[in-house]
């Protein structure tokens, strides 16, 4: 099914560049007055193969530069283009909420694109116009893909994973730290009975979109395109992309839930709420303070994650447990927006869709929104799992907004992949080179 091949990437040379100061988030996580601190970091940080210094250019940003910068620093030696094909192994280790340390280890690799309907590339969510025509305009100028999709694949056994860290530990070429405090490890894996082994892994099951669902349609839309205007070639490079793949079931990797805030509509009392959700369950908690909450969650929340199950909380309001009984067959999110956000609130996706709720991204941040009077009620989840996602995405399901937070975020600025070097060796759809 997912069909992947080694690549050339062009990188960092980390002789001549220090890897912590270029690389950045994606881009669709930088906020408008962070831009100008990454521009300033480093002359030479990824920032300016994503995003114009400032936000109210990009509207007609054409991008032409970002083709001139690529040669330039390729010319000048601060990119360089590695001399055979490898997938990139990277390690990203991190602290996650509980306070455990973690590392998650995937690998970037070239992806033959796909179009949704064959089912092997899936997607979670919908997308939206807008930044789907700025990256066209981005992948058209550039010819090259200069960040991530993020795919998960199954990998219930960890097959792989004693082979990537292996890999990563012998062919290790970078190192990094980012302003999060993410570490990170690359390394190059190329022995070609490792490469044959995981690429028959992946061709024998699907992939599920995690982040880039933007940037994967935009080189959809590419690749349609050139098709259209040149015929259908086999080993054209707008036929495939770059992806970071990483195990859904690995320990470092974390599916982190993303709550909500109702922003205007008064908080219900508890007879209200036992009236508008009379099938359920609703239980008072004691009040905490927003530093506690994660752990109240872990102590009360965590344990009903197999049902129906969330936490109510306002700022004068009694704090509930509201659950049901029954073993869980939907997800979460879809039933906190049929039955709660709907029934108890009366807001219809449109609402929600346009501001009525807000989705933090931790309980305490959801905390501070009520106690700061931002919201009115905070609905506190239980962070989805892998089966959820497999299952939702294997039936075709479309979740809904802001249904999971996977973490942590793939960087840019690891590994390039330029579409003008076809033809000699490094080109999609080619063998790779020895």
């Amino acid at each position: 099914m997912t069909v992947v091949r080694p690549f050339r990437a062009v990188r960092y040379d980390t002789k001549r560049v220090e890897l912590s100061k270029v690389i950045v988030p994606p881009y669709d996580v930088i906020a408008s007055d962070e831009r100008e601190g990454f521009f300033d970091f480093d002359p030479h940080n990824a920032i300016r193969f994503e995003l114009t210094r400032d936000a109210a250019d990009e509207a007609d940003a054409n991008y032409l530069w970002i083709r001139e910068l690529l040669d330039a620093w390729r010319a000048s030696g601060i990119l360089i283009r590695d001399d055979s094909a490898a997938f990139y192994v990277m390690g990203q280790q991190f602290t996650a909420p509980s306070g455990e340390i973690l590392e998650r280890v995937g690998f970037i690799a070239e992806l033959e694109l796909e179009e949704y309907e064959t089912r092997v590339v899936r997607p979670h969510e919908r997308t939206l116009s807008g930044p789907k025509a700025d990256r066209l305009k981005l992948l058209r100028s550039s010819e090259a893909n200069l960040s991530c999709v993020f795919l998960l694949y199954e990998d219930r056994a960890d097959e792989l994973a004693e082979m990537l860290v292996n890999a990563l530990d012998e062919g290790e070429i970078g190192r990094a730290r980012d302003q999060a405090g993410i570490a990170y490890r690359l390394g190059r894996l190329t022995q070609p009975d490792e490469i044959e082994r995981i690429q028959g892994f992946l061709a024998a099951r699907p992939s599920v979109i995690a982040d880039g669902h933007h940037r994967y349609e935009t080189a959809l839309e590419y690749k349609r395109q050139q098709i259209e205007a040149n015929g259908d070639q086999p080993f054209a490079p707008w036929r495939s992309t770059i992806a970071f793949f990483a195990n859904a079931y690995a320990s470092g990797s974390l599916l982190l839930p993303i709550h909500r805030v109702v922003r205007d509509v008064p908080a219900p009392d508890l007879a209200q709420w036992r009236e508008r959700l009379s099938g359920w369950t609703i239980t008072e908690l004691a009040k905490v303070s927003p530093d506690d909450i994660e752990m109240q969650l872990a102590e009360e929340l965590a344990l009903l994650a197999p049902h129906p199950a969330f936490v109510a909380a306002s700022a004068d309001g009694p704090r509930l447990l509201i659950r049901r009984n029954e073993a869980r067959d939907e997800l979460m999110v879809r039933i906190i927006e049929d039955e709660v956000l709907s029934v108890v609130f009366g807001l219809d996706p449109e609402a929600i869709r346009t501001g009525a709720v807000s989705f933090p991204k931790s309980a305490k941040r959801a905390a501070k929104e009520i106690e700061d009077g931002v919201g009115t009620v905070a609905l506190y989840l239980n962070p989805m799992t892998p089966d959820d996602v497999f299952r939702a995405t294997a039936e075709g399901e479309v979740m809904p907004q802001k249904s999971t937070f996977f973490y942590p975020k793939v960087p840019t600025g690891m590994a390039f992949r330029d579409h003008r070097d076809e033809g000699d060796g490094g080109a999609v759809g080619a063998k790779p080179s020895p």
